[in-house]
């Protein structure tokens, strides 16, 4: 579970960000902070993972209220103003979302972090047990959970991917090439140029093919040499 608050003077932004939220389970509402200085108070007895920050408020401006921090959790900014975005990296932020993002916007920003962020408390233990890490899949005008440790493989479908994971095939947006990036930091291999393997699921090798659950995939000729490795 990460947990994180929303520091903005702007009511309807609170119900926007919380309303997206309340569709991905894995994230908590700790508190809302209608400016820099509620915030302020609020982190000096309490510890979150993620804060979702406006930048032009009364009192300290969000950039301000960061330096402050001797130690800040993940920052996602959330503003209309698109000069500040150079300033915010240089702040190493999470991710810059200009006012009115989607939904989608949203949740790549969101992956950021469940996907960079060694959460404390409650995500210690979910790093223990790698079955509780998950992503989210655009599919057909929904966004699908995946647990990673569910996931078999992922195959490249023209402009889209399947992935392929231990009770469904989900069709998704993303690109096999992105969705590899996505998932090196989880053991997860190219051993083809239409196929992304999950290391930890293969059954067999037999020649030139993986088995992986029910499945047979190939290695690609170019892709050899990862299988001697695996091999050797």
């Amino acid at each position: 579970m990460i947990t994180y608050i929303i520091v903005d003077d702007e009511p309807i932004a609170h119900r926007i960000i919380e309303g997206y939220c309340k569709s991905l389970p894995h994230l908590k509402l700790v508190k809302h902070c209608y400016d820099a200085l509620q915030a302020i108070e609020f982190l000096n007895a309490n510890t979150v993972d993620l804060i979702f920050l406006d930048l032009n408020m009364p009192k300290l401006k969000g950039f301000e209220f960061l330096r402050t921090l001797s130690n800040p959790p993940k920052v996602i900014v959330t503003t209309a103003y698109k000069e500040f975005a150079l300033e915010g990296y240089e702040l190493d932020i999470a991710d810059y979302l200009l006012k009115p993002f989607s939904f989608e916007r949203f949740v790549k920003a969101v992956n950021k972090v469940t996907n960079t962020t060694t959460i404390t408390s409650t995500k210690a233990a979910i790093t223990q047990t790698n079955a509780s890490e998950s992503i989210f899949l655009k599919g057909d005008k929904k966004h699908f959970q995946v647990f990673i440790d569910d996931i078999l493989f992922i195959e490249a479908y023209g402009n889209y991917s399947k992935v392929h994971t231990t009770g469904e095939m989900i069709i998704t947006h993303e690109k096999i090439s992105k969705l590899e990036e996505d998932m090196k930091d989880h053991n997860f291999i190219r051993v083809h140029k239409s196929f992304v393997i999950a290391k930890k699921k293969i059954k067999e090798i037999e020649g030139n093919l993986l088995l992986i659950g029910e499945h047979k995939v190939p290695v690609g000729q170019t892709y050899r040499s990862i299988l001697k490795k695996l091999l050797n």
